[in-house]
């Protein structure tokens, strides 16, 4: 199962190094402006990846959902945490989001599996 979260950073990375290679003004500047989006400030980097998280669930982003919980892993948030958050997503956005619910609830297993094997 570990391999989805594998499979999604490689691409993810592959792409976005062809996107940037590209040298788009707009395009940089967006990645420039999501980066500092998330850094530290008055919300610390855990809450805003939480806000994220439920953002990209809302607007049923699959990547925008694994992104977020992977950082929101990284960041030291809680499997509670992120079900707690996952739920508020799921009020807001209805029951259309249930199917990213559950690709984000295997995601997240996937990155524990991972975890554990590092």
């Amino acid at each position: 199962m570990a391999n989805i979260v594998e499979d999604f950073n490689d691409y993810r990375s592959k792409m976005n190094a062809k996107l940037l290679a590209d040298n788009n003004k707009i395009v940089k500047r967006i990645f420039n402006l999501d980066t500092n989006a998330y850094a530290e400030g008055a919300l610390d980097v855990k809450t805003k990846e939480l806000l994220g998280l439920v953002a990209s669930t809302v607007l049923r982003c699959d990547d925008c959902v694994k992104y977020h919980l992977e950082t929101s892993f990284k960041e030291g948030v809680t499997k509670e945490e992120m079900m707690e958050a996952m739920g508020i997503a799921t009020l807001v956005g209805g029951t259309i989001v249930v199917p990213h619910l559950r690709r984000a609830y295997e995601f997240w297993e996937a990155l524990e599996d991972t975890n554990k094997t590092t």
